[in-house]
């Protein structure tokens, strides 16, 4: 009598091809226990192009290479949502002050690495444009950049469903900062133009040119492997200015992984290039 299969036995050869073309054009992997996201992410590429399996849509990669930019855009984990962790960001904007009150002929650049479809970036720009309109600051240079050219065309056109705008935005801000239009919700232009949105691969695209005060790599580490993670904090070391934060995800962390970055020690949780100066104020946050 024949036994059916476990899942996902008939498709494996399948899973580690798509597995290895989302690490090579990325650097993140799946790890073994979580390769049913792959069939999952996959499920509505294999119905628009009117497969049915896995491996059909590895055989469809090898002929048509255009579909594998498709693929590995599905399974780019772009979680994300408005002022995620606020009170992380609330940090920013303090330190962000002091740091203007340390260089008040310079102002002050962020980069958003990973930036997915643009929440982190906007929401930046919003708390930024609203704390300077009191204070008659410059607002910071805003940086986004994602691997995803798919990302970060949604980024570029601010437009997000009724779901991606009520999470993490109260009312007042999505009627100040958001228009509708049809069944979505659209950022003012006045916003969007804040933020210069680039296609960057963290792990081996040119580095942004010039150096950050605030660098937010949320998240992304954690699809990496340990070199890959030690090669990416490296080069965000590169672009630190002296004194710069860095900011990582609650699950993620500099120790163990690299010597360019060390804890903070002005502002729990975040983190900052080794052998930075210090300013003369020394307030924990």
């Amino acid at each position: 009598m024949m036994m059916t299969p476990p899942p996902f036995a008939r498709p494996k050869g399948a899973l580690n091809v798509l597995a290895a073309l989302l690490e090579s054009r990325t650097g993140q992997q799946i790890a073994a226990n979580r390769e049913w996201r792959i069939e999952t992410a996959l499920k509505p590429l294999i119905r628009e192009h009117g497969l049915e399996t896995l491996d059909e849509l590895v055989g469809q990669i090898l002929r048509k290479p255009d579909l594998a930019d498709q693929v590995v855009d599905s399974l780019l984990n772009g979680e994300s949502s408005f002022f995620r962790d606020a009170a992380v960001l609330e940090t920013i904007a303090e330190a962000v002050d002091q740091m203007r009150r340390e260089n008040l002929n310079r102002r002050i650049r962020i980069w958003s690495a990973g930036c997915s479809i643009g929440q982190e970036p906007l929401s930046l720009a919003m708390l930024f444009t609203e704390r300077d309109e009191k204070t008659k600051a410059v607002s910071p240079e805003i940086v986004a950049t994602d691997v995803s050219e798919t990302a970060l065309g949604r980024a570029r056109s601010g437009r997000y469903s009724q779901f991606e705008i009520q999470r993490g935005l109260p009312v007042r801000r999505m009627m100040r900062w958001f228009d509708t239009v049809g069944n979505d919700w659209v950022a003012k232009s006045e916003l969007v133009r804040q933020i210069s949105f680039r296609k960057m691969n963290l792990v081996a695209d040119p580095l942004p040119i010039g150096r950050f005060d605030v660098i937010l790599c949320r998240n992304v580490l954690l699809y990496l492997s340990p070199a890959l993670r030690r090669l990416v904090l490296d080069r965000l070391a590169e672009v630190a200015r002296p004194g710069a934060l860095l900011v990582l995800g609650a699950g993620e962390t500099v120790i163990g992984q690299t010597e360019a970055f060390r804890p903070s020690p002005r502002y729990r949780g975040l983190y900052e290039p080794v052998g930075a100066t210090q300013p003369a104020f020394s307030a924990v946050k």
